[in-house]
């Protein structure tokens, strides 16, 4: 119930709706619980003496009060007028009309509130996308290196799917279903109380049994999410990673995972569909039972020496009472469709509720403009319990250029993700002009810096818009930035130039030329301090040329963290400093390193000169 009343938070404010809706609802009940009220009048009439209904009507119109004792002394009223005028064929065609004309205002109301209904839908399922992208975009990198990207995937498409299925679309029979068997059961105790009390003590044999199925679905229906989560992170690895799987001839291998996959969510999924389709025989069978039940108890109070009840009356009583049961399945089958919808409701629901473990302080400052230089003092940093950078000691003046280089595991990318704050450190400091970074809102230290990382992170867009990325820039400052990243030449040969589509995650250019937009765009960005994370390392001789002319204009007069394994892209670095285990084991000019007899730098740089591996 709690799930369910959080995802209907999304739908606030209510009161922009609700009071129409109930409204609407109310009415079409009503409208609706007349249809069949009028059963016994007419019955009176095909099979009563005249003057009997006659004699039991008012003598004059009653003034209004709202009860039920009202509404049928009116109408008896007007029939026995009717039947007095023109007789039991003019009766039965007045009954007949009013009927007609209570069917056509139930459903006109039934059609306005599910036209409310389906406006709350749209708001809900909106709502609660809207804040699962967020929150999405506001956790840590940290997180998404626990979790399956597929997994992700299944709670913005299938869950939300599935919420506005199953626990959305069930509003109508959770709101108007049990609005409706009041109003059924206030007319059953106005005609009969003890056949209604009796009726009361029969139902909750039906409720037990579909509490019972209610609890089965919800176990079965979080194994089902689970195991969809997991089918989706196959199908994202096998197209993300498609051209290893040609490669690799292990379309056997990859197609048999994802059979693994397939099959337990087909068979969870059947596993719920067969619990759920019991609800209805029991249902069914419990609702006849209680019928039959009522048929026996209501005959006695009919045929008894002491009659309480008239036949028309109680007939009346047994058709109003069956269309209590349609409300009262509609409502248990509710229940068994929810379960799933909630489950999936819990899964996006537990990513909005996950607070980010990067966030700005309560009085967070903006970091002023950078002037003069980072520290880094006793820095460090784990994952957990396990360490990856101790007592990181440096510091990095405006304008100059400082390497890290070392064997991979040694923390380089580690310190560099420090920086823009996608994590923060563990233990020490990291300073800017003085300003510990935790203590500045996160969006004021990224916007002083620019990253160029190994893998080029493009978007299915236009080159034009790759390069603008979030900026307010010109088209004359796009076209100098591609320029200056040398990057223009093969743009303009492009067959639409800078509006040409690029494909999912730059597919359509080579890794040179995605490569040269990233830079174009970190050059149009303007930072003051520029994270280089393996910009080359991944190009062929002639693109890393290009790109490395291209990042020697992006370095000029600005701050540059440049990481690197090949050591010829470093040489000119202002210091470079060696990590080793977490550690800084060597820091010095490239000709000082590489004339540090047994070090490691020397070690590493003889390595690639004579073609060996790092």
């Amino acid at each position: 119930m709690k799930t369910y009343l959080r995802i209907l938070q999304y739908a606030r404010p209510w009161a922009a709706f609700l009071p129409q809706y109930l409204l609407f609802t109310l009415l079409g009940t009503l409208f609706g619980t007349a249809n069949f009220t009028l059963v016994i009048p007419l019955l009176s009439v095909l099979f009563d003496k005249s003057e009997q209904v006659a004699f039991q009507a008012p003598a004059q119109l009653p003034g209004f009060a709202p009860t039920l004792d009202w509404v049928k002394d009116s109408f008896n009223y007007y029939f026995a007028g009717i039947l007095e005028q023109y007789g039991e064929m003019g009766a039965l065609t007045f009954v007949c009309c009013v009927v007609v004309v209570s069917v056509l205002s139930s459903n006109i109301f039934r059609y306005l509130s599910l036209r409310i209904l389906a406006m709350v839908r749209a708001l809900v399922i909106s709502n609660m996308r809207r804040d699962l992208y967020y929150r999405i975009i506001d956790l840590p990198l940290g997180f998404f290196g626990k979790e399956r990207k597929g997994d992700l995937m299944s709670r913005f498409t299938s869950d939300v799917q599935e919420v506005e299925s199953s626990v959305v679309n069930t509003m109508t029979a959770v709101v108007q279903e049990p609005l409706r068997i009041i109003v059924y059961f206030s007319l059953l105790f106005y005609i009969s109380v003890p056949l209604t009390l009796f009726a009361l003590i029969l139902l909750p044999i039906s409720g037990g049994l579909i509490a019972g199925v209610a609890k089965r679905l919800r176990a079965q229906a979080k194994q089902s999410q689970s195991t969809l989560g997991s089918m989706l992170s196959v199908i994202d690895e096998t197209l993300g990673g498609i051209r290893v799987v040609k490669a690799f001839n292990a379309q056997t291998y990859i197609k048999g995972k994802f059979e693994e996959q397939n099959a337990q969510y087909a068979r969870t999924s059947r596993n719920i569909d067969n619990t759920r389709d019991l609800a209805s025989p029991f249902s069914e069978v419990a609702g006849v039972a209680v019928v039959v039940g009522l048929l026996y108890f209501g005959g006695t109070l009919v045929l008894g020496a002491t009659p309480t009840l008239t036949g028309p009356a109680f007939i009346g009583y047994v058709v109003l009472f069956s269309q209590v049961l349609t409300p009262a399945k509609a409502l248990s089958s509710s229940f068994g469709n929810i379960q799933r919808g909630l489950v999936a409701g819990e899964r996006v629901l537990s990513i909005i509720d996950t607070e980010p473990a990067i966030r700005d302080k309560a009085d967070a400052q903006i970091l002023p403009a950078f002037e003069h230089q980072i520290e880094l003092r006793d820095l460090q940093f784990g994952y957990g319990d396990t360490p990856v950078l101790e007592n990181i000691n440096l510091t990095i003046q405006k304008g100059k250029t400082v390497a890290l280089v070392g064997p991979s595991g040694g923390g380089k990318s580690t310190l560099a993700d420090l920086l823009p704050r996608f994590y923060d450190p563990t233990g020490g400091q990291l300073l800017i002009d003085g300003h510990d970074v935790r203590d500045c809102t996160i969006h004021s230290v990224r916007d002083q810096m620019g990253i160029v990382t190994q893998e080029s992170i493009l978007f299915n867009d236009t080159i034009f818009n790759n390069i603008r990325f979030n900026t307010q820039a010109t088209e004359a400052e796009v076209l100098e930035a591609a320029r200056i990243a040398n990057a223009h030449d093969f743009i303009m040969a492009a067959p639409e130039g800078y509006q040409t589509l690029i494909g999912d995650r730059g597919g359509r250019l080579s890794g040179g030329q995605r490569q040269r937009l990233s830079i174009a765009r970190a050059i149009l960005r303007n930072p003051p301090i520029l994270i280089l994370d393996e910009a080359t390392s991944a190009l062929d001789t002639e693109s890393e040329k290009l790109v490395q002319e291209a990042l020697t204009r992006l370095m000029q007069n600005r701050t540059s963290l440049v990481i690197a394994h090949r050591l010829s892209t470093v040489q000119h670095a202002d210091e470079i400093i060696v990590l080793q285990h977490g550690r800084i084991v060597e820091r010095g000019t490239h000709e000082q390193l590489v004339r540090r007899e047994g070090g490691l730098y020397q070690r590493l740089s003889q390595m690639q000169t004579t073609g060996g591996l790092v």
